[in-house]
């Protein structure tokens, strides 16, 4: 099979954003033996319309991203009908997803949303409002998803994948699913590829974790890949299957039926938007307090006044008390604190990415750690910060010393 790959966004052409979806998908579609024969970048302003009617004289398959939204200058799902001599319908399955999706925000502008070429299938969009859709323009088979990554690298993975290993008539392949948290994206390619370069590894990148893919060979060769890869970056940090810090962290509240809070310093409130940001969160989350000034540190949570004069409020001994201290007003079963330092400067003579982690729990001894995280950015420190706390209290929870966990992590 020979293939093009379209990307539709003025912010690529301009050099604005950075194309990660061409990339992907070439990569992936050739470990299936499809050929790649260009990648061609456009802005939002209907030059699709000649290019894909070259390419499908010249294409097995024509995959295309962006252009799919509700605005009139999202032309993709026009023009791809036009060229494949289709007239552009509602579909009903595309429709009861954005209503499901959006209720009755669908309809009005929104209602474009769910026009496909007639046909045509629909591929759900479980990130987004935009479905994706395949189907034939002539001989040539069209793939079209949407442009944010976040949206399309999951539609890709599960259902476009299958879909092109159908039309090849290629056996399905046996890939393991894992999560790796904290490791940075390049360095984890690194690891495995020490690991095992033989194996058919593959890394798909989000904010808070990295999935990762693992084929070929044997099952328990495959294990033992990842054994030996667990082993060099530390406990709880490649979970199986797709996995987020946040979910084992709840997992073990509700297992204990237990009840948390937290107390942020260098977060600023990311711990606490995240512990909030699911249906339900009332049952365990009791509050927080975001105390950026050392005042709101002592007035609020209790922090001595010579913990913060003899250590600064980078310390383990402030984080300790932030976390007894949050845990005492709140009246909740556990508590996390975070405190240190984003950056883009050092603070109080500490250097950017060093963070106090600590916990408290109503039957446990409260313990602080100390991490240094390789500083990509203050956003990434603070998505770093709160990954790591709730992976840590999710451990202390369950039992574990977490003195013990963090000290067998590395590559942070």
């Amino acid at each position: 099979m020979k293939a093009s790959i379209i990307v539709i966004g003025t912010e690529l052409t301009r050099g604005i954003i950075h194309d990660s979806n061409g990339p992907l998908i070439s990569r992936e579609l050739t470990h299936l033996g499809v050929h790649i024969s260009q990648i061609v970048s456009l802005p939002d302003d209907g030059t699709i319309k000649s290019v894909l009617g070259a390419l499908m004289k010249s294409s097995d398959a024509v995959f295309i991203t962006g252009g799919l939204g509700p605005t009139c200058d999202d032309m993709t799902r026009s023009v791809i009908a036009e060229a494949a001599g289709r007239s552009l319908v509602q579909d009903p399955a595309s429709w009861a997803f954005l209503v499901q999706k959006l209720g009755d925000k669908a309809y009005g502008a929104n209602s474009r949303q769910a026009m496909i070429p007639e046909g045509f299938s629909m591929i759900e969009n479980p990130n987004g409002t935009a479905p994706g859709f395949y189907g034939y323009g002539g001989s040539t088979l069209i793939i079209s998803l949407p442009g944010p990554p976040r949206e399309m690298e999951p539609m890709f993975y599960e259902s476009v994948i299958p879909l092109i290993r159908e039309k090849l008539d290629l056996p399905d392949a046996e890939r393991d699913e894992y999560t790796s948290f904290i490791t940075a994206e390049a360095k984890l390619e690194e690891l495995y590829e020490s690991v095992d370069p033989e194996l058919d590894w593959g890394t798909r990148f989000q904010d808070y974790r990295i999935s990762l893919y693992v084929s070929g060979k044997t099952k328990k060769e495959r294990n033992e890949a990842i054994g030996k890869l667990e082993a060099m970056v530390g406990r709880h940090r490649i979970e199986p299957g797709q996995l987020d810090a946040l979910s084992m962290l709840v997992a073990s509240l509700e297992r204990h039926s237990a009840t948390v809070s937290a107390a942020e310093s260098c977060t600023g409130g990311v711990v606490s938007s995240l512990l909030t940001s699911r249906p339900g969160s009332s049952r365990f989350m009791l509050g927080s307090v975001t105390s950026y000034a050392s005042s709101v540190k002592e007035w609020v949570l209790g922090v001595s006044r010579e913990t913060v004069e003899q250590n600064g409020t980078v310390s383990s001994e402030c984080a300790l008390q932030m976390a007894e201290g949050v845990r005492r007003i709140t009246g909740s079963d556990y508590s996390l604190s975070v405190t240190g330092v984003a950056g883009p400067d050092k603070d109080e003579g500490k250097d950017v990415g060093t963070v106090y982690l600590a916990f408290s729990g109503k039957d446990r001894e409260s313990q602080a750690v100390l991490l240094r995280f390789s500083s990509w950015g203050r956003e990434s420190i603070r998505r770093k910060a709160a990954t790591a706390a709730f992976i840590l209290l999710s451990s202390y929870i369950e039992g574990e010393d977490v003195d013990e966990v963090v000290s067998s992590w590395n590559y942070i």
